[in-house]
């Protein structure tokens, strides 16, 4: 006996081997006649085809309970926050490539990030206007 093997299936059951006894544990009599236990995980392709059995009938649920004085509660949602952005010229482009290359060799990343910014317009110049 080699210590580690995986020993076969056989239809009556499984054999579990471990380093002191082998023991044999019977088939449950509520397997189908596939050896596949009832309950276990489906493969990969049983969930990507989906269920083909057919599923039992929806129960009718009673509607949502209404609130007793006047409508339902109402909820907002705040509107999302958009970085503000400027129209970058290509000297913008250049020198905010020249930036991020110069952080990247020096090894300094809020350069490289400042960069990126500089390239993408959001680097907050052109934002303060005092008309």
């Amino acid at each position: 006996m080699v210590l580690g093997r995986k020993t076969r299936h056989h239809p009556g059951g499984t054999t579990v081997t471990t380093t002191t006894t082998t023991t044999h544990h019977p088939g449950s009599a509520g397997t189908p006649a596939r050896g596949r236990a009832v309950g276990t995980k489906p493969t990969l392709m049983q969930r990507l085809r989906g269920r083909t059995a057919p599923r039992a009938p929806a129960t009718t649920a009673r509607p949502a309970r209404r609130s007793r004085f006047g409508g339902g509660t109402r909820t907002t949602r705040a509107a999302p926050t958009t970085t503000p952005r400027r129209k970058t010229s290509m000297s913008d482009k250049v020198s905010g490539a020249m930036l991020k290359l110069r952080g990247t060799l020096t090894r300094r990343p809020g350069q490289k990030a400042a960069g990126t910014r500089r390239m993408h317009g959001t680097d907050g110049r052109g934002t303060r206007r005092y008309y």
